[in-house]
């Protein structure tokens, strides 16, 4: 026999059934139709050419066929719990590889964070030494003199050396914004640490250096030089950007930071998702998760700005080889204004070392 697809499922073969035309059983099997026969339908000219055989041949065929494709379903389905095992498996130890990467960028960023803080302390004790060595050079020359000029300020001197000793040597932290710089659309904190998008614009006077084109606002300290660390709180903002400016004013009286000479790091809430993105120029950055605090670090010196993932304790990007123009200053910004009301805030935070 040929080998047919079958239409439809056998009736049982046990049951004597009959035909409907001549109420004769059903002993035989067409296979070109696919239809049960009695002995006349058989004799009639609809089947006389067809393939015939015998009720039982006929199942028996079919049946022979059920089973191999049964048996080939098993084996099939046994390979497919075998593959689901396997993967499972493999599931598993990229799970642990995952983790083991998680635990290894951990760690190099806290590497990352110390060896930051401690170039940070260097850099102020050496500040720190050169004030003092000269401070000691001014005393011992003050002390070879005779006894008037030696009474000429000697008060203001030991004063002076007092307040160089009580001195800390942890390296100052950003910790206020420049409301000279606020853009009218921000409400800043008593404290000068906090900054959210106001209900309405407010009346600020028309300071050359404002900010005017985005939500933003300048650190209150200016660098020329050294490194410098702090770290920002956006929460759920948004949109925001965080980097530094060229604060150097041109003729026009018009800050550079306004005209682009900025390194920034920017946040955006597309649809339930964020996207990351630096500039200049503007590319996008892959991060796995939403940050809730960002640090940025600026070293002066070699003309670098960077940006820490301090949610997560990980690494985001680096501009290396820059060079300023001038001073430089922090900048804060919450994008430009929609119009509506909004409860986006950013708030520098004084820089802690994670465990």
């Amino acid at each position: 026999m040929s080998q047919k697809p079958m239409p439809w499922l056998l009736r049982s073969l046990t049951e004597e059934a009959c035909c409907g035309t001549h109420l004769q059983p059903l002993q035989l099997f067409c296979d070109d139709d696919q239809v049960m026969l009695c002995s006349e339908c058989f004799q009639s000219a609809e089947h006389k050419q067809h393939v015939v055989y015998g009720i039982q041949e006929a199942a028996e065929y079919y049946r022979k066929l059920l089973q191999e494709t049964l048996g080939v379903l098993r084996e099939k389905l046994e390979a497919a719990k075998s593959l689901l095992i396997e993967e499972q498996e493999r599931m598993v130890v990229i799970q642990e590889d995952e983790q083991r990467f998680k635990d290894m960028i951990r760690t190099e960023y806290n590497m990352r964070f110390l060896l930051l803080t401690e170039e940070l302390e260097l850099f102020c004790v050496g500040k720190h030494l050169c004030s003092l060595q000269k401070t000691f050079t001014e005393l011992e020359k003050k002390c070879g003199e005779p006894a008037i000029p030696l009474l000429q300020n000697a008060k203001c001197y030991l004063e002076r050396i007092e307040s160089l000793l009580l001195q800390s040597l942890k390296p100052a932290q950003i910790t206020d914004l420049s409301s000279y710089t606020t853009h009218p659309s921000l409400v800043l904190s008593e404290d000068l640490r906090s900054m959210r998008l106001g209900d309405i614009p407010q009346s600020v006077p028309d300071n050359p250096g404002r900010l005017d084109f985005s939500a933003s606002v300048l650190g209150a300290e200016s660098f020329n030089s050294g490194r410098h660390y702090w770290e920002v709180a956006v929460g759920q903002a948004t949109q925001w950007q965080l980097g530094v400016c060229d604060c150097t004013e041109r003729k026009d009286s018009i800050p550079q930071a306004y005209s682009g000479n900025k390194f920034l790091l920017m946040g955006s809430m597309m649809g339930v998702d964020y996207t990351f993105w630096i500039f200049p120029p503007l590319r996008k950055v892959c991060l796995g998760k939403q940050m809730f605090k960002v640090g940025v670090f600026l070293d002066g010196g070699c003309g670098q700005v960077s940006f820490y993932n301090v949610t997560e304790q990980s690494f985001i990007y680096s501009f290396s080889d820059l060079t300023f123009q001038g001073a430089v200053k922090p900048l804060f910004s919450l994008g430009v204004p929609s119009g509506g009301v909004s409860s986006d805030s950013l708030t520098v935070c004084l820089p802690q070392i994670h465990s």
